[in-house]
């Protein structure tokens, strides 16, 4: 959530006008329905493994809970229009949020994706390939080791409260995570920018090169 809301902010575009959609109503997928929907965003598109709901005038979170607990599944919701994850992938929107499983846009469907921007919240969700065709046609993809980095962020926080053998409140810790995950947002962004790459290859570049830095600083050796 704070990844997409710094990549509506760089963007232009108030969060109230933004339309997402989401692959993936697991952990992931769901959470980041429910937050991005309490944000004001309009989720328009969201699936799970059987398939998934389209709805232009958005799609209530509650309802989809409501599906998902009394049919096992979202996929048919009555609330919304009856469409593949496939078809899911290629729907009009601001924001696409692949949040499920690895490798789902591909060569094969890369040139038929119509939103703005992609914000990866699975693990490796879009191949190299598909990578090159985003980038010629002008899609920006904030990528995953970006993008859904807040959980290992937090446990990173759980370690630091158990060395000092106290307790942060969940508005503590959603506020150093919040100010954690969007320092690093203009951190990469304005890397890409300067070097004109793009933001996986921005991110990558900045996070060897702390890795790097702390082997140096700390004296490891092999």
């Amino acid at each position: 959530m704070y990844i997409t809301l710094a990549t509506l902010k760089h963007l232009g575009m108030a969060v109230e006008d933004a339309r997402v959609v989401v692959q993936g109503f697991g952990n992931v997928g769901g959470g980041t329905v429910k937050l991005l929907h309490d944000q004001g965003c309009t989720i328009v598109g969201v699936s799970d493994v059987q398939g998934g709901t389209y709805n232009p005038e958005g799609l209530s979170p509650t309802g989809l809970d409501k599906a998902e607990d009394e049919l096992g599944t979202i996929h048919g919701f009555e609330g919304g229009e009856t469409v593949s994850n496939q078809e899911l992938l290629e729907l009009e929107c601001d924001v696409l949020i692949p949040a499920a499983v690895e490798s789902v846009l591909n060569e094969s469907n890369a040139d038929r994706v119509k939103a703005t921007v992609i914000v990866e919240a699975a693990n490796g969700p879009t191949t190299p390939e598909a990578d090159d065709i985003f980038k010629d046609r002008g899609i920006p993809v904030v990528p995953d080791i970006l993008a859904n980095a807040g959980g290992v962020t937090v446990s990173y926080f759980e370690w630091v409260q158990d060395l000092q053998a106290d307790y942060w409140s969940d508005d503590e810790v959603n506020n150093r995570l919040r100010m954690i995950m969007e320092t690093s947002y203009v951190d990469v962004l304005e890397l890409a920018e300067d070097k004109k790459v793009t933001m996986r290859t921005a991110a990558t570049v900045l996070g060897v090169g702390r890795v790097a830095e702390a082997h140096i600083t700390r004296g490891l050796y092999p």
